[in-house]
């Protein structure tokens, strides 16, 4: 019988990085979503996870560019309130269909296992670190503008990392 994990959401972050004007990087990060496992054993040896995150959660820090994020031209918070991610498997690597904009591709990220420990309320608790990369658009978030100098205002690649933390289910 699998075991349930439920993210804590005070224990974990979901950020993302990409490159702006080819000279800098831009980070932000979701601050509403979930998680959940289900494991076998405490290995987690092909645990099955899920994760929904809130797409009008996304912040950089300014106003401006998070409305932009959240407009049609990218995340189109009002048709899509949701990305989603789905696997099968996880080890050292997870591998699984990550959705955004309605538009499902396989993904793979590489995740460390931080181990287990019982905080001092008894709750026992496992972390997480992941890290990857996804061309954004594969999911449709294809608003871009060109530099005079040369290059675009913002790279297709962006790169994606967490660290959570899950409570075990009694």
């Amino acid at each position: 019988m699998a075991t349930k994990w439920t993210l804590d959401p005070a224990h974990s972050e979901l950020t993302f990085k990409v490159k702006h004007m080819m000279i800098s990087n831009i980070k932000g990060n979701f601050t509403n979503f979930t998680a959940e496992i289900d494991a076998d054993d405490d290995t987690f040896a092909n645990a099955r996870t899920t994760a929904t995150i809130q797409t009008d959660s996304v912040s950089t820090h300014n106003t401006d560019r998070d409305n932009h994020l959240k407009s049609a031209e990218f995340f189109n918070v009002e048709a899509n309130p949701t990305i989603t991610f789905e696997s099968s498997a996880l080890n050292n690597e997870v591998t699984g269909n990550l959705t955004i904009n309605g538009i499902t591709k396989p993904v793979t990220l590489d995740v460390d296992f931080n181990g287990i420990n019982v905080d001092p309320w008894g709750n026992t608790k496992a972390g997480f670190s992941f890290e990857g990369k996804i061309n954004r658009k594969d999911f449709g978030l294809n608003w871009n503008a060109a530099l005079e100098a040369g290059g675009v205002m913002v790279s297709e690649e962006v790169k994606i990392a967490g660290e959570l933390q899950f409570v075990k289910q009694a």
